[in-house]
């Protein structure tokens, strides 16, 4: 549904808030927003979690969801530097009564893409999970100081909702908030692995079953990135999930160097969980990573495409090196012509993108962002999909100016 009688962005381009893929219903960077585009509550954090909940709900209602149905929320949100996650976890879950509470990630971000914004969310959902046979439940420990927030709720580390599973984002703190290896990052990537390969096994599933792997670090060379890239990777073997890992500019509690989420797909079959086979196509015009990693750029299963994210890389290179450096609307062109190339194996376009999830460098206003949707839009050729956009200081490195990902009707 193009939204012009609810909640809308501040944009002239027409846009879908929420849209279905397979079993699973996306909304893209909702927002405290009215029918005009314009924020309610500018500047109050508190009071946008709620109206964004509730427009939230409203692009759910045409695709037959409700709040109950969703499986994961995804936040991005600006607060003070020293905040923390868990008032803002606590805030979202509080729109749905119903037990278990999905899965949560959190990003702090320091801007959003509009005036007065504090808070963008994407959700997933799926129509009557909690109705179905197999719901699975991990929990994540709530620190002390924090656990009052939601009164007497078990907090979601993991959520299987039939075959689809969800893994909230992490970061290697402990129980009471703590970081044990607060200046080691590649150490920081395997405790949070471990604890979402025990996540995964508590849901009947492993990173085999992964679908799409996203993660955050601080940097801006490969010098940065390269290390955590191969400890993550050492937790999944060939073929393994799509992949998305950007810059963060912010992460708490104290220490925290990297934040990794995951989500899965696995079946159950005569009482026994399974793999389910995907298909991937990767055109060599396509690029590779310059290390080996066992990630993928494309998948299908059920209906529904993942997409790894995609940079303005050489094609048919595994080099590294950026095309049309630091020229942001070149860069998206280009980015977007190899999500068009990827969908084609599948024979779909991106027109049949169902959500768009998009990291670009900003210099924080709001022309930056409208400029940027505007080139989206033009690659697409018609409204928008559901998506999220968040704007950044830096991306990678002083050549990369954009990351895309997305999911597609299958």
């Amino acid at each position: 549904m193009t939204q012009r009688d609810i909640w809308r962005m501040p944009i002239e381009i027409n846009h879908h808030v929420g849209a279905t893929a397979g079993v699973l219903t996306f909304v893209g960077g909702g927002a405290d927003l009215d029918s005009e585009g314009a924020i309610r509550h500018p500047g109050d954090l508190e009071a946008q979690i709620d109206g964004t909940m509730a427009n939230i709900a409203e692009a759910l209602a045409p695709e037959g969801c409700s709040l109950d149905d969703v499986v994961k929320l995804k936040a991005f949100y600006t607060a003070d530097p020293s905040a923390s996650d868990w008032p803002v976890i606590a805030g979202l879950a509080r729109s749905i009564r119903k037990n278990p509470m999905p899965a949560v990630s959190t990003v702090p971000v320091p801007m959003q893409p509009f005036a007065g914004q504090r808070i963008q969310v994407q959700a997933i959902a799926q129509r009557r999970w909690r109705k179905g046979d197999d719901v699975r439940v991990v929990t994540r420990p709530v620190p002390a100081k924090y656990r009052g927030l939601f009164k007497g709720r078990d907090v979601t580390g993991g959520l299987r909702a039939g075959e689809f599973v969800a893994v909230a984002n992490r970061t290697a703190a402990d129980g009471d908030d703590r970081i044990a290896k607060a200046k080691d990052p590649v150490a920081q990537s395997h405790a949070i692995m471990a604890t979402h390969e025990a996540t995964l096994a508590g849901l009947g599933a492993s990173t085999q079953d992964a679908i799409k792997m996203e993660g955050y670090y601080f940097g801006t060379t490969r010098e940065h990135w390269a290390p955590l890239a191969k400890a993550r990777a050492s937790h999944f073997r060939e073929p393994g999930p799509v992949a998305t890992v950007v810059p963060c500019h912010r992460l708490g509690p104290t220490g925290a160097l990297t934040k990794i989420e995951v989500m899965a797909m696995r079946e159950l079959w005569n009482g026994f969980d399974k793999y389910i086979p995907r298909e991937d196509h990767w055109p060599r015009r396509v690029w590779d990573w310059p290390i080996p990693l066992p990630y993928r750029q494309a998948i299908r299963l059920r209906d529904t495409i993942w997409l790894g994210g995609q940079v303005p890389s050489e094609p048919n290179a595994n080099n590294g090196r950026r095309i049309l450096p630091s020229q942001l609307v070149p860069q998206t062109r280009f980015t977007m012509s190899l999500i068009e190339d990827l969908l084609r194996g599948f024979g779909r376009r991106p027109a049949d993108l169902k959500l768009i999830v998009a990291y670009f460098t900003s210099d924080g206003t709001p022309e930056a962002t409208e400029t940027f949707l505007a080139t989206v839009a033009a690659a697409i050729g018609g409204p928008l999909p559901p998506i999220t956009v968040v704007p950044q200081p830096h991306m990678h490195d002083p050549a990369t100016m954009v990351e895309i990902w997305g999911v597609a009707q299958g």
